[in-house]
């Protein structure tokens, strides 16, 4: 059940401390509630992007059996936001828990401070080795509250909300100036696992909160920079699906980029200053087989690593990683939810588990491995940062 309740006035939607990470869209973000599980599980979305290629970030909700709510990566809390969850409040209980599961996602870290300050009876807890870009800064510099901070014990026992939930920690992964960590909770009751990062699914239509504002989907719809296009259902889903390679790849197999003469020809030769606007921000081409591409990431909506993990940061710590993904296998979970893109996402541990297949040396022979082609632009980052030095280097696989 989705809840998008009539607003009329624009400073529900309102985030004022966009500044702080000033992505897309800035400081109007709406909101959308999901309940996942009758009365136990929501999920609450928003989008972020960079050049329009937009996606969802999420934040799950849970109630506590003792009463009372366990915040899972906190979003901004705009007045919608927190109107939404009050109204979970009024029912089922103050929000007992925020948890920050990650140490290098700023689209998460960045949210926790405020949040906490709409629920002062919160107890904040945060994933160990947390670490800023580009200065190291204190948690309380960055407005989480200093008395009502905790860091995550590594034994997940030892949390106050052990009796409902396990966790595991991955990481922290050294990546040279920085660090990643992810940390996966399972929810018992509700057979839930979530997860930050790590796990993602695509849905092969534009999730509902992205097509709130349907102009990032007709951007990239075209096929040339300077093509008219129209608001149809056909090309919000290509507009979305050509948004997810360009999230997962940066520059995918499929994807041309003309010579930067032709592309000052084209930009003076038009007259109309709304194409004008696109020069220098979509000089690029689609190719005809590029739903290929897509259709690979898709494929019927299977979990997967993202590309950028497995190239850029996990590959620098496969045994740890292995490692981590095996303790999550032997949870009993039903559905993931992850903080980006499709959610809920039916998966089973075995499902989970032979995700990481890409750090094996020999993975069984029903895993799905995505074509190396589309790895190119990743690979060559991967191989510059490792040759100045920037990052250590990758391990073999397992």
């Amino acid at each position: 059940m989705e809840v998008k309740p009539q607003l009329v006035n624009p400073q529900d939607f309102s985030w004022s401390f966009w500044y702080t990470l000033p992505i897309y869209p800035f400081g109007r973000r709406q909101t959308i509630r999901k309940e996942v599980v009758k009365d136990t599980v929501w999920t609450f979305d928003q989008i972020q992007g960079i050049f329009y290629v937009v996606v969802p970030v999420r934040m799950t909700v849970i109630k506590l059996s003792e009463g009372g709510l366990l915040v899972y990566a906190p979003i901004a809390p705009t007045p919608e936001c927190i109107r939404l969850i009050t109204e979970l409040v009024e029912k089922h209980g103050d929000v007992k828990y925020i948890i920050l599961p990650t140490i290098s996602g700023l689209e998460h870290k960045v949210f926790v401070g405020p949040f906490a300050q709409c629920f002062p009876s919160s107890q904040v807890f945060v994933a160990p080795g947390q670490w800023s870009f580009p200065i190291n800064l204190p948690l309380s510099w960055l407005g989480l509250p200093t008395k009502r901070t905790h860091v995550l014990p590594q034994n997940s026992q030892e949390a106050p909300f052990a009796s409902e939930f396990d966790y595991a920690i991955l990481g922290p992964i050294e990546l040279g100036p920085g660090r990643f960590a992810e940390v996966a909770f399972f929810h018992k009751l509700s057979k839930t696992l979530l997860v930050t990062d790590s796990i993602v699914s695509i849905p092969s239509e534009p999730p509902a909160v992205v097509q709130l504002d349907p102009y990032p989907l007709l951007f990239h719809a075209r096929d040339k920079a300077f093509d008219n296009i129209a608001n149809t259902v056909e090309n919000r889903r290509k507009g979305w699906q050509r948004i997810a390679l360009f999230a997962f790849y940066f520059r995918p197999s499929v994807l041309e980029v003309p010579k930067w003469g032709d592309v000052f020809k084209d930009a003076f030769k038009t007259t109309d200053r709304s194409k004008k606007a696109y020069f220098g921000l979509y000089p690029f081409q689609w190719r005809s087989d590029w739903q290929r591409c897509f259709d690979a990431l898709h494929a019927d909506g299977r979990i997967f690593v993202a590309p950028i993990l497995q190239a850029l940061i996990l590959n620098r710590a496969p045994i740890e990683t292995l490692q981590w993904a095996d303790i999550v296998a032997q949870w009993d979970f039903q559905r993931i939810i992850p903080c980006h893109l499709e959610a809920p996402v039916a998966a089973t541990p075995y499902q989970f588990r032979q995700a990481f297949a890409f750090l094996e040396k020999q993975p069984l022979t029903n895993t799905a491995i995505l074509p190396e082609a589309d790895f190119q632009v990743l690979r060559v980052i991967d191989n510059t940062l490792e040759k100045v030095r920037i990052v250590p280097p990758a391990k073999e696989k397992v």
